[in-house]
Order: structure tokens, then C-alpha cells, then sequence
């Protein structure tokens, strides 16, 4: 019996040997650091020349072999209890903030982010490990440059991979509050105090190294306020890292920063957007990047960085370089980098973002170029808008860009009124003195107009068609459509048509319905292919050159569309028109106007006096044909008589062509060469 008892004191014992060693080397080792400091009479050896380094790594190791020691999961064992105790990870966020011996700071981050990444116990319910972790980030935070900037965003990815695991933890990260784990037994210290620290070294919350901590662990559940320590440390740290010059620290921190905003609970998103700077931080960097820039930049180079991602906002291109291209590289990776983090981040989070970007960025920034008088100010603007247009995906930026451009106002225009908002004034840049302004401008619009948008097309296009049969009332459709082609007729259009845009007296009456109820596409694709007289054409000399070479192109365009407005719930068919409603004017809208006008000033100037000109036109066919295989690159280029008539002419007919074969795929008759499969059903 006596034996049996002696067997089993005697394991025991052993049992118990292992951990007592641990914590003997732990402290230890914890003791060599700090007698470092009383002992030390050279102040500028760097710390990684010291023994510091090594015994941080050796206390790090018997950390994590004591864990996976424990037979009981989820409690703290006794080097880690003393580490708890005795605040050790507050000591040495002290000797990382004084930055003794040099290079102690960068030994602290790595120290902390290698034992929050190795210990699996859930350190950060400790209040002795948040409360330094806190202190950490907001020294990393005020640091902005440094040469830890390594060290600071390793440290930073550690804790947004806690976090993701359980994104609770960011709303006490975030608010500087502890969330506390359930109290274990405290271990005590047996050994002596440590000796006093020299006068250099600062003390931690006025107690000595050795001094016994009371409190290390708070009831589960407390929460207990920072006193102000380190308010938004995690995000004003990220935030810092995210502008670093070193790109690889930049893109690791803003993947970070996109994994916070992703893993947010409804209380940390609220928080983000009402007591953290994310929103305001992110927009005026974005402002900032903008000023950074050449105040004069060339439209045509904005164009070629037009599809910059923010993971390679500096990546070379083959395009050649020009003065200003960093800058506009930083600027646009930056917008697609807060474009992203919308698209991702919790929607109260993206709502607010973009509400910033618009408000700080579209707004206060842009608007005023987009309204200056100066023409290369209008230029410039207009261009970066439309590369930002072509980059942005996120919804939530997507309709706040929208309100931007569009205003509130949802009702149909009238020709009397005199509208003074940002879309008419850039409206008016469409049919601008400066042939440049008019084109950027367009471009824009064109950018708009292919964004998934159902408010951009009411606005610019729907708001005073809605309800009509875009048809004068009462007008009677004629016995035989082919009667009214009077253009067809006359080939040198000189008389009677419309320069100054398409009135409701000057419209053309409808095509003849086929019994089916289908228009009659063949006369509408005719309408425009007879608007260049035959003896302009250059289809008699070249093989292939009907309006069917745009076919293939035009139906992929129709589908695009058809794909992108099929959610609208848009009708399936036309609204019958109200017999009782009063008979108004009808306006097509500006927009709609401009183009219109634009337009009709084309044919005014090419088409009005075209057979008298070619006339006077020394072999007008080969040279035609000749500026024709010019613009499609097929022979070099060479300066000639009439040049610019000439190539007027080719575009025209192209241009044409083009209309009739967007008019084609809307309604295709039974084409068997064109082996095209049917339109999508029930879309307008």
C-alpha cells in the first residue's frame, strides 16, 4: 500500500517537474532582458547586436510548447500567467515606445505579432495583452514612414486574422474596450522581485518591474473603458500603412483594411461610420492625390490609365510616359482602391464611403473645374471624370455618382425652362465652341450611359418619351409608306430639311406595320442608308461593304443592353395613350436635343451641296476609294485635295451603316445568311 502511495507521490512529482522548469527558464529569461538595462552602459549598440532578441525567442518557444502541454484546453498555464501578471507585454511596448536600445521597437512588433499568431489561448480577452496591444498600435499609428513599417503591418495582419475568426473582437478593438475571458486560478509568482530599473527606462504604470499585478483578469463580460488610449488604433494604423511608399507594406495593409470592412458586425460598422475617420480619412487622401497632380494633364494620356487597379497602381505600361503619369497612376488606384472597399465593405459602411468620396472628391473638387471657364480646366476635368466613370463598380458609388450628375429632379423638361444644374451645364459642353470640350464631354455621357444605371436613362432619355408613342397625334399614316421618301427622291437634300434639329411638324409619319405588328425594319434600315447619295458611296468599288459588316457588332451591343435593363421592369409593350389628356408640345429633352442638333448640322454640312462639290473633284471615285483604304489603315497616308471632304464622306457612309444595322438587329427578319440567333423576348 505504502509502495502504491510512494508510486503515485512519485508521478506526480514528475508531472509537475516539466512546467516548473518552464516557468523557471521563462523567468529567467524575462530577468536577462531586464537586467540588460540596469547593466548596460552602452546606449547605442542596436538591439538586435544583444541578447534581446534571442531570449524574446526563447520565451516564445516555452510559451508555446507549455500550451500544447496542457492537458486542460482553454487554460492559461504558468509562463503565461506570469506573462500576464507581471504586464511584460506592457514593459515592452514601454521599451518599444523609447526606442532603447535602438531597433527595440521593431524586436517589440515582432514579438507581439509572433506570440498573437503561435499561442492559441485568446490573448486578447486579457486586459495585461489588449491594453499594450492598443498602446502598440497607436505607436505604429503616429509613425507614419518609419523604418518598422515592415514590422508594424505583419503586426496589423495578425490581428485582422483574430478579428476574422471572430469578428466580434473589432468592435472592442475599434472602441478601446476589453472584452474578458473567464477568470482562471493565478498562478503566483514565488520568485523575488526583479531589481528596480535604471532612472532611463521609464516605469509601467508606476510600479516596478517585479511588482505583482493585481486584477490581471476581470469577470467575463466586464468591459472596461481605455481612458482615452489609443481611440481607433487598428484603423488609424491601417489607414497610415495604406499611403506607405513601400508597395508591397501599402497593398498588404489595404487588404487588411478590405478584410475589416468585410467582417464587420452591424455594431462595428455604425461605429466605423460614426466615431471613426475611415469615411473622412479615405476621401481627402483621395483629394490630396488629386491636388498631387499636374494642374494641366492631356485628355488622350488620362485615356491610356483609364483601367488602373489599385494592386498595381504603379505597374509600367508599354503606352510611353508623360509628365504627370505617377501622380494620375496614384490618383486613379487610389479611387479604384475606395471603389473596391465599397463594393465589399458592410452597406452601412459603403453608403457612407461613398457618400464622403462623392461629397469631398465630386463635389467640392471637381464640380467647380467641370463649371470653369478655362477651357483646359473643362478638359482636364472632364476626362479624369470619365476615367473615374469607367472604373467605378460598386453600386452605392455608383448612385451617389448619379445624384451628382443628375440632380433630384425627376420631371419631364420643358423647352421654357432654364435649368441650372451640374447635367445641363455639361449637357451645353456637348455642343461646346471648342471642338475638344465637345468631344470629352460626349465621351463622358458615353461612359455614363453604359453604366447599369436605370435613373441615368430616365433622366437623360425616358423622362419625356414615358407615356407617348413618340408620334404627333392624329397624324394619319399614309397608304404607301414608300410615297413619303422624299429623301430617297432627292438626293441633294438642299431643300427642306432640318437644320436646326427635328421639330413635331418636320417628323417623319410611322412605317407601315406589318401584319404580324412588327415595323418595317426594311424601310427604316433603307431611311438611313439612302441618306448618302449613290455616287458618294464607295460600296460600288469594294467587296463586302454593305451594312452588314456592323450586324455581328450591333446585335452583341442590342443584347448587352437588353441583358443590362432586363431587371428594370420595363414594360413588355407600348402604354396606351390617355385620349383625355391635354395635347402638349412635345420635347424631346436637352440631351436629346443636342445630339439631335449635332446631328442635323452633319448632313446641313456635307450632304446639303455634296453632288455640286464632287463635282468639282478631279477623279472623285478613286480618290474617295483611296481615303477610304487611308482611314482603315490598308494603304499609308498622304495629303490630297478635298481631303477633309473626302474623308467626311467615308464616315458619313459608315455612320449610316452603322444606324441601319442597329435599326436591323432590333427587328431581323428571317435572315438565313446572317445566322443570328432571335433578340431576347419581352425587351424594349
Amino acid at each position: 500500500m505504502l509502495s502504491r502511495l510512494g508510486a503515485l507521490l512519485q508521478e506526480a512529482v514528475g508531472a509537475r517537474e516539466p512546467s516548473i522548469d518552464l516557468l523557471e527558464a521563462f523567468v529567467e529569461h524575462w530577468k536577462g532582458i531586464t537586467h540588460y538595462y540596469i547593466e548596460t552602459t552602452d546606449e547605442n549598440t542596436p538591439a538586435k547586436k544583444t541578447d534581446i532578441p534571442w531570449r524574446l525567442k526563447q520565451m516564445l518557444d516555452i510559451l508555446v510548447y507549455e500550451e500544447k502541454q496542457q492537458a486542460a484546453a482553454g487554460e492559461a498555464g504558468p509562463c503565461l500567467e506570469y506573462l500576464l501578471q507581471h504586464k511584460i507585454l506592457e514593459t515592452l511596448c514601454t521599451l518599444g515606445k523609447a526606442e532603447y536600445p535602438p531597433g527595440m521597437r521593431q524586436q517589440v512588433f515582432l514579438f507581439f505579432s509572433r506570440i498573437l499568431a503561435q499561442v492559441q489561448h485568446p490573448l486578447l480577452h486579457y486586459l495585461n495583452v489588449h491594453r499594450p496591444v492598443q498602446k502598440l498600435l497607436q505607436l505604429g499609428g503616429t509613425a507614419a514612414g518609419s523604418a518598422t513599417e515592415k514590422e508594424e503591418v505583419h503586426f496589423t495582419t495578425v490581428l485582422c486574422t483574430k478579428i476574422q475568426k471572430d469578428p466580434a473582437l473589432l468592435t472592442y478593438i475599434l472602441e478601446g474596450k476589453k472584452v474578458v475571458g473567464k477568470e482562471t486560478s493565478s498562478h503566483q509568482d514565488k520568485s523575488s522581485p526583479l531589481e528596480e530599473p535604471s532612472s532611463r527606462v521609464p516605469k509601467v504604470d508606476g510600479e516596478s518591474w517585479g511588482a505583482q499585478a493585481t486584477g490581471t483578469h476581470l469577470p467575463g463580460g466586464t468591459e472596461e473603458p481605455d481612458n482615452g488610449l489609443g481611440e481607433n488604433n487598428l484603423l488609424t494604423s491601417l489607414i497610415g500603412l495604406c499611403k506607405s511608399k513601400k508597395s508591397r507594406v501599402a497593398l498588404k495593409a489595404q487588404e487588411n483594411l478590405l478584410l475589416l470592412v468585410g467582417v464587420a458586425p452591424q455594431a462595428a460598422a455604425t461605429y466605423l461610420v460614426q466615431r471613426s475617420p475611415l469615411c473622412s480619412a479615405m476621401a481627402e487622401h483621395l483629394c490630396h492625390l488629386y491636388r498631387a497632380m499636374p494642374n494641366f494633364l492631356d485628355p488622350a494620356d488620362i485615356a491610356t490609365l483609364e483601367g488602373i487597379s489599385w494592386r498595381l497602381p504603379s505597374a509600367p505600361s508599354d503606352e510611353a510616359s508623360f509628365p504627370g503619369r505617377e501622380a494620375l497612376a496614384a490618383f486613379l488606384g487610389w479611387f479604384d482602391y475606395c471603389d473596391h472597399l465599397i463594393r465589399e465593405a458592410h452597406e452601412v459602411v459603403a453608403g457612407a464611403l461613398a457618400k464622403a468620396v462623392t461629397e469631398k472628391l465630386f463635389v467640392a473638387t471637381l464640380q467647380p473645374q467641370l463649371l470653369h471657364v478655362a477651357e483646359q480646366r473643362i478638359l482636364t476635368s472632364t476626362a479624369l471624370l470619365t476615367a473615374l466613370l469607367h472604373q467605378l463598380c460598386s453600386p452605392a458609388l455608383l448612385q451617389e455618382a448619379v445624384g451628382f450628375f443628375m440632380g433630384t429632379d425627376q420631371q419631364a423638361e420643358a423647352p421654357e425652362d432654364s435649368p441650372h444644374s451640374l447635367c445641363s451645364h455639361l449637357i451645353g459642353h456637348c455642343d461646346h465652341l471648342s471642338d475638344e470640350i465637345s468631344i470629352a464631354t460626349l465621351r463622358l455621357f458615353e461612359e455614363l450611359l453604359q453604366k447599369p444605371n436605370k435613373q441615368i436613362i430616365h433622366m437623360l432619355l425616358l423622362r419625356n418619351l414615358e407615356g407617348r408613342m413618340y408620334l404627333a397625334r392624329g397624324l394619319p399614316e399614309p397608304e404607301n409608306y414608300e410615297d413619303t421618301l422624299d429623301l430617297e427622291e432627292d438626293p441633294y437634300f438642299t431643300d427642306g430639311f432640318p437644320s436646326s434639329g427635328f421639330q413635331p411638324a418636320c417628323r417623319l409619319p410611322a412605317p407601315t406595320p406589318h401584319l404580324d405588328g412588327k415595323t418595317a425594319v426594311t424601310e427604316i434600315v433603307n431611311s438611313f442608308l439612302c441618306l448618302v447619295p449613290e455616287e458618294a458611296k464607295t460600296a460600288a468599288f469594294l467587296e463586302e461593304t454593305g451594312y452588314d459588316t456592323y450586324v455581328h457588332d450591333a446585335y452583341g451591343l442590342f443584347q448587352e443592353c437588353c441583358s443590362r435593363v432586363a431587371s428594370w421592369g420595363w414594360p413588355l409593350a407600348l402604354t396606351p395613350l390617355d385620349p383625355h389628356e391635354p395635347e402638349t408640345p412635345f420635347f424631346e429633352g436637352r440631351f436629346l436635343q443636342v445630339l439631335f442638333n449635332r446631328m442635323a448640322r452633319i448632313l446641313d454640312q456635307v450632304i446639303g451641296d455634296l453632288m455640286q462639290r464632287i463635282q468639282r473633284v478631279p477623279q472623285f471615285s478613286s480618290k474617295l476609294l483611296l481615303v477610304r483604304k487611308q482611314l482603315t489603315g490598308q494603304v499609308p497616308g498622304e495629303q490630297m485635295d478635298h481631303q477633309t471632304l473626302l474623308q467626311g464622306v467615308v464616315v458619313l457612309e459608315e455612320f449610316c451603316k452603322e444606324l441601319a444595322a442597329i435599326a436591323f438587329v432590333k427587328f431581323p427578319p428571317n435572315s438565313p445568311h446572317l445566322n443570328l440567333p432571335s433578340p431576347p423576348q419581352g425587351h424594349v
